[in-house]
């Protein structure tokens, strides 16, 4: 399979009806923005990673979106006042042409994704890409990264002078991927180093529950297993564990041992065992057990299912660990009786995909009840494109560097 197919660019032609003049919205279930909901930052960010993806393709007419992105991030997102980015905000500006905030929280997720989009679009040569780099760093530097406990702080009022109690791992996974996204392209050793010890932590947490990874924290970062139990199918902080995570942390691990070995340093053994024992259990906890093909969303702590609704998310984190795990296995332990479960399992996954996901190409359910009959209760519309772009460009990547930066030297042998 090559990297640009038909699905690749469906998913692009579908992320383009997103573009609104403040950024690009959220999407409902037939590809329109929805007017009822602000731009969102996260949204913004990922749709600029997406097409700065889609540029070091060369998929034509990307470049344009591209640009609108990171003109979006640089001049209606950035708070002009305190610094940092707004998270949401009105699709018009104001008639003097600012941008009119909806929520000027400052939220760790949200600004991970600013970071993923900035590098990735400054290996695209966006004019402007750098600057905004520069920024995103500058911003995980002075209000997100805490030294104290080497990982970063979940959100801050406007000013940046009160950061909530809660700490999350679904934040700084996204920050570990931001981190080795920047690592591989511009040889940051720091930010490597910090992603690490990241995953190290979220090791330790997952091995001493069986492998099943505590999602919720205080601000000393110890582990709260009851948190939100009263809102189990919360989009962004569920009750429990999430299998979905389990394999997300899975795949980056791998790719930070990558990266580590590219640096020429050896691996140490933790990574590898963590990754596969990640895996293993996601799938173990949530794949077809229920009675019904698909991935349930949470579990508790023993395994139980909590949350039965299926995600497209996690089909195509499911995916992108499996693909990276076979890679691994096939160079390390071509023998293993692993590598031919991975495998297998990858047949079964797109094969349900295809069954109850994807609805045409470039367009996925994005939430499926227990039946795997379309819902909305969690994931209403179709706001997504960034989970399962990357993982359809996947294959044909190597584990390090990640995707960006190995689309740029893709690139640069042609």
């Amino acid at each position: 399979m090559g990297l640009i197919n038909s699905e690749v660019i469906a998913a692009v032609e579908f992320a383009k009806g997103a573009k609104v003049p403040t950024g690009f919205g959220y999407l409902d279930e037939d590809g329109h923005v929805d007017p009822s909901k602000p731009v969102e930052l996260w949204v913004t960010s990922r749709m600029t990673y997406v097409f700065a993806l889609a540029t070091l393709l060369g998929i034509p007419g990307t470049k344009e979106y591209l640009r609108h992105g990171v003109e979006s991030l640089s001049k209606y997102f950035r708070d002009p006042v305190y610094g940092g980015w707004f998270s949401a905000i009105e699709a018009t500006p104001d008639a003097q042409g600012d941008a009119v905030p909806v929520n000027d929280r400052k939220e760790a997720y949200a600004h991970a994704f600013v970071l993923l989009a900035a590098n990735a679009a400054l290996a695209a040569d966006d004019p402007e890409a750098g600057y905004l780099l520069t920024q995103a760093l500058d911003s995980q530097e002075e209000h997100w990264f805490d030294p104290a406990y080497g990982k970063v702080r979940e959100s801050w009022d406007r000013a940046f002078t009160v950061t909530e109690d809660y700490r999350g791992a679904n934040a700084n996974m996204h920050t570990v991927e931001a981190y080795l996204a920047n690592a591989d392209l511009t040889d940051n050793r720091e930010a490597l180093d910090r992603a690490i010890e990241m995953c190290h932590f979220i090791t330790n947490q997952a091995r001493n529950h069986d492998w099943r990874i505590p999602e919720h924290y205080d601000q000393q970062w110890n582990p709260l297993p009851d948190y939100n139990k009263d809102q189990p199918a919360h989009p962004f902080r569920p009750f429990g564990a999430t299998p979905g995570h389990g394999l997300e942390w899975s795949r980056l691990i791998l790719q930070a041992r990558g990266s580590l070995q590219r640096a020429g340093q050896a691996a140490p053994e933790w990574m590898l065992e963590s990754a596969k024992a990640l895996y293993i259990r996601a799938v173990a906890d949530a794949w077809h057990v229920d009675g019904a093909p698909g991935f349930i969303y949470t579990t508790d702590f023993a395994g139980q299912p909590v949350t039965r609704q299926r995600m497209h998310w996690v089909v195509c984190e499911a995916l992108g660990a499996a693909i990276v795990l076979k890679k691994v296995l096939e160079e390390e332990e071509p023998d293993s009786a692993l590598l031919n479960q991975v495998v297998t399992s990858i047949t079964q996954w797109r094969e349900y995909a295809e069954k109850y996901l994807i609805e045409a190409p470039g367009r996925w359910r994005h939430e499926l009840d227990p039946h795997n009959q379309p819902a909305s209760e969690t994931w209403p519309g179709k706001p997504d494109v960034y989970h399962f772009f990357q993982m359809l460009i996947l294959p044909d990547l190597p584990v390090s560097p990640s995707f960006a930066a190995a689309l740029k030297e893709n690139t640069a042998r042609k």
